[in-house]
């Protein structure tokens, strides 16, 4: 299960990361930025699985995780335009079956 969950991971994340670049390389070109940061809560409650997590994030362009409170399973993202939590964490189910 694990093994299918991390293959999972990484599909997502790649397209993420794919989709991420070309819509930063938009928002550099057209001039839409619009900064935020967002508080989450994370369902994973592993600390080694919050830390993918927050890699995950700053792997993605245009997010950058900037605080982690791993007790309240909280993380502070600084966002270059607003975006759904969905958006920001499509791989966060595949690292809760990776860790917890």
């Amino acid at each position: 299960m694990r093994l299918l969950a991390t293959i999972g991971y990484l599909a997502v994340l790649i397209k993420a990361i794919t989709e991420s670049w070309v819509d930063v390389v938009r928002r550099s070109i057209n001039g839409k930025i619009d900064p935020q940061i967002i508080e989450m809560e994370s369902t994973i409650e592993n600390p080694t699985g919050l830390i993918l997590l927050s890699w995950s994030i700053t792997a993605t362009p245009g997010t950058l995780v900037i605080d982690l409170l791993p007790e309240e399973r909280k993380l502070k993202v600084a966002v270059i335009s607003p975006r759904s939590r969905e958006d920001i964490v499509p791989f966060e189910p595949y690292i809760k079956k990776m860790f917890d």
